[in-house]
């Protein structure tokens, strides 16, 4: 295995866990989509999380595609 393999592992497990902690609603059929509140402004650490995720989705995708051609 590569670096590359390490990383995108990592990246995954650590994304799966972010997209899990930013559930809406209190209700458990909230985090699996039932949640029917709209809203359009992310602030404080709903924001930061939603950052944070988006630069994990880069990291896995950049570290699958040069694991491929590595």
């Amino acid at each position: 295995m590569n670096i590359f393999n390490y990383i995108t592992i990592g990246s995954m497990v650590l994304l799966t866990i972010l997209i899990l902690m930013q559930t809406r609603g209190a209700s458990l059929g909230a985090g699996l989509g039932g949640g029917g509140e709209v809203n359009s402004v992310r602030r404080g650490s709903d924001k930061t999380l939603h950052q944070i995720t988006i630069l994990l989705v880069v990291i896995f995708s950049v570290s699958l595609i040069l694991g491929i051609l590595a």
